[in-house]
């Protein structure tokens, strides 16, 4: 609360707020401070302020005037102790930590108030410029010729520091605007229950009488709101009797003592203004209300225009309390004007009422932010959860990284022996080839050489023999590697890389469960519409929903919907039944949990128009699809927009115009019924065809139970059709045509008609089923 105590100029609590036009209030100095004065015109001004603009003077050389006076006070308007105390410095030397840095006389802002910030509006208001002191002269003399001369000669206006509109004071200056009371009210107790106002303190601060001539004063017993004095016992007895002009002078208790903060505040101003205060005007409150805890003193507001008057009425028109006096002086003849106790109720209603809806508002706030606080601390632990969860998976790849990685220098290691090997034996093969090569070839040289010719025949067969034998075994390849020294293992890290650099977190989790929109659930005949939605912050994806109902008796559950679509109507289902659904979504992870079931009631009876898009294209129907003829003299069909499959229906149509004696066909069909032809030649229809005399049944074209009693021009023709006992029976003007058809027949059947251009007729749903039903009139086949 203590932010709607604080004034938006100073930031501070409240000290003599007043209420501005649009309602916002701010403090009574802080007004002064962010009041504008405009000249008329730099001619009006006196010399030596003219003579000051370019002289280089501190801005802080005079105080501006106080514009809660009323300019005929004089030119002594510096103010009390309270107006010292919230003026715009308060004397000469304070200020100059207050001013704008622009002149309100200089050319650059033409006499406005400047938007510029400073230490006494750190919302960016306007603040009053100082008006420089003339070379020579005292502050108090040059306060008193501005005063004076801005008095006759500049308007004043104040713009609200928190929707900045602006508002004209009159001659009354800001005495003009009402004191907030309530407010200060409120601003002392809080101060009070916040511990401001201490034992020791508040009983050496006793408000005392301010006419006593004892030593010390005698303690006040009373205040007197139009006096605003504060007398003892024995000085109001002797200086304020309850009688004469003093009789209707209202004597409250005096005011509590101000908090040690605010008269540590009122010190230094009532310093500065002593020395200019003689011959001053009073402030609100007087010196002696300063005393007594200045603008803290709780009592009953008096009219502005009659200061003797407590406010006795309200007006409507001007949203103001008024005096009788105002009354009596006709400023309000023509407004609507009430009790002011009477308005003060009705107000303290509306506002109770009001605060009733913002405190909804707050519960629910605040449970908003126990839920918001939950959730910060689900985050937490589903944050640290992941994390170790991910730590976990990412060593799990590692391991299983690092035991494919023993796999695969195993198989190099083989590979790299087997090659190893294969060489080593050929090596030691061809070696051992090659010695035994050589050592022959050394041999057969040395025989060569041998001159012995019959020895050498001996064995030359022998040796050429070997000798080709030893080169028969360098066969081709021989002195080839049977191996290669490059290894012909390529390991194919790329898609294992792409997996990596694409590894990233997917939705693992079932959906969440389905909101069911119960506003847009709805019902509408036999058919029943459903609405669907996902909870909010959800990130599981969902690939489709499932609906599925029961059979309107209990039964168990089907899927009638499978899809990505949130709204979902189902038709033919049966009338006066009772429904229960439910529905569930899934994704690539499986299917999630079911919705909490929906209830759903058809209607008790149908309501159904004639079907164009059903009809044949020489049906013509009107009055809203309720009323049907043709254009055509042969026989064309046309059906409801109702399917029945079970219960008891019955409808009627009234025949409007019937010429020529026609055969049109009334009864029930199957959806693929013919309808190029009368209704009943084919097996996908159940009719009675009834002329102006008598009616026959017909399926399949074939005729029967003929039943005297025929149609004529405004003949109502009803149709029974009860599916539960597999009935149809017709009614011509409330009497029964033949016996009952239509026996074992099962599957949905929708109401039928079929007719020529001779006759019209409008058909009438909704009904109840009639009790009251005459027998047949039989005739023969």
């Amino acid at each position: 609360m203590e932010e709607e105590l604080k004034c938006p100029v100073c930031g501070s609590l409240f000290r003599e707020p007043i209420i501005l036009p649009c309602s916002h209030n701010v403090c009574l100095p802080c007004a002064r401070t962010i009041a504008v004065q405009t000249p008329d015109g730099e001619q009006h001004l006196p010399q030596p302020l003219l003579h000051s603009r370019g002289s280089g003077l501190p801005a802080a050389a005079a105080a501006a005037p106080p514009l809660d006076q009323d300019p005929a006070a004089g030119p002594a308007c510096s103010g009390g102790s309270g107006g010292a105390a919230g003026g715009l410095g308060g004397g000469a030397g304070g200020g100059g930590d207050h001013a704008d840095k622009l002149s309100l006389y200089s050319e650059t802002d033409s006499g406005y108030g400047s938007y510029t910030p400073s230490l006494k509006s750190p919302n960016g208001v306007r603040v009053l410029p100082m008006v420089p002191a003339p070379p020579g002269s005292s502050a108090a003399a040059a306060r008193g010729a501005a005063c004076s001369s801005l008095s006759s000669s500049s308007s004043s206006s104040i713009t609200c520091p928190q929707c900045h509109r602006s508002a004209s004071l009159d001659h009354r200056g800001l005495r003009g605007f009402q004191r907030n009371r309530l407010l200060e009210a409120i601003v002392q107790r809080y101060q009070q229950g916040r511990g401001a106002v201490h034992g020791a303190s508040a009983a050496a601060a006793v408000a005392i009488c301010q006419l006593c001539d004892r030593t010390p004063p005698e303690p006040a017993a009373t205040l007197c709101e139009q006096c605003d004095v504060l007398y003892c016992a024995a000085c109001q007895l002797k200086c304020h009797p309850s009688r004469g002009p003093f009789a209707k002078h209202r004597l409250v208790q005096p005011p509590p003592p101000p908090a040690p903060a605010e008269a540590a505040s009122a010190s230094p101003g009532a310093a500065q203004g002593a020395p200019s205060g003689g011959g001053g005007c009073k402030s609100p409150g007087g010196a002696g209300a300063g005393a007594a805890g200045g603008g803290a003193a709780r009592k009953f507001p008096t009219c502005p225009e009659h200061e003797m008057e407590n406010y006795s009425m309200y007006c409507v028109s001007c949203r103001t309390p008024v005096c009788y006096l105002c009354l009596e002086e006709g400023r309000h003849g023509k407004h609507e004007v009430k009790q002011l106790g009477a308005m003060w109720k009705q107000h303290k209603a509306q506002l109770s009422q009001a605060l009733n809806g913002v405190s909804d508002k707050a519960k629910e706030a605040k449970e908003f932010l126990v839920q918001l606080k939950n959730i910060l601390q689900q985050i937490q632990e589903n944050g640290l959860d992941y994390e170790a969860c991910l730590v976990a998976q990412c060593d799990a790849l590692v391991d299983a990284l690092t035991r494919q990685k023993a796999k695969l220098l195993t198989k190099v290691t083989k590979e790299r022996e087997h090659k190893l090997k294969m060489v080593w034996d050929q090596i030691n093969h061809c070696t051992l080839k090659l010695r035994q090569s050589t050592g022959l070839m050394e041999y057969c040289l040395e025989v060569i050489k041998e001159n012995d010719p019959s020895g050498f025949l001996q064995i030359s067969d022998a040796l050429i023999k070997r000798v080709q034998v030893s080169q028969e075994q360098w066969v081709k390849g021989a002195l080839e590697p049977k191996v290669s020294a490059e290894f012909d293992l390529t390991l194919d890290s790329e898609p294992l890389l792409q997996a990596i650099h694409q590894l990233d977190f997917i939705q693992m989790k079932l959906p969440p469960v389905p909101l069911l929109q119960l506003e847009k659930c709805c019902t509408h005949n036999n058919s029943v519409t459903l609405a669907w939605r996902m909870p909010p912050f959800t990130h599981s994806p969902v690939d489709g929903y499932i609906l599925e109902l029961d059979d309107g008796d209990g039964g168990q559950f089907r899927e009638v919907y499978v899809g990505k679509e949130t709204l979902c109507t189902i038709d033919g289902l049966h009338f006066n039944s009772t429904y229960n659904a439910r529905v569930k979504a899934f994704n690539s992870s499986g299917v999630g949990p079911y919705s909490k079931t929906v209830v759903l009631q058809t209607s008790d009876v149908a309501w159904f128009t004639f079907d164009p898009n059903s009809g044949h294209r020489d049906i013509i129907l009107s009055n809203d699809n309720q009323t049907a003829t043709c254009s055509s003299y042969d026989d064309r069909v046309v059906l409801g927009t109702a399917a029945f499959s079970k219960g008891v229906h019955y409808w009627e149509l009234h025949v409007d115009r019937y010429d020529n004696h026609p055969d049109p066909a009334f009864g029930v069909a199957r959806a693929s019924v013919v309808k190029d032809m009368m209704l009943g030649k084919d097996d996908k229809a159940w009719a009675m065809y009834v002329d102006n005399n008598r009616s026959w049944f017909m399926h399949c074209n074939s005729h029967t139970n003929r039943t005297e009693g025929g149609v004529c021009k405004g003949a109502t023709v009803g149709v029974l059709l009860d599916l539960n006992k597999h009935t149809l029976t017709f009614f011509i003007n409330g009497q029964q045509q033949g016996p009952t058809a239509f026996s074992h027949v099962d599957g949905v059947f929708m109401p039928a008609l079929s007719l020529n251009r001779n006759v019209q007729v409008t058909l009438h749903t909704g009904l109840e089923v009639p009790t009251n039903l005459g027998r047949p009139k039989l005739s023969g086949n």
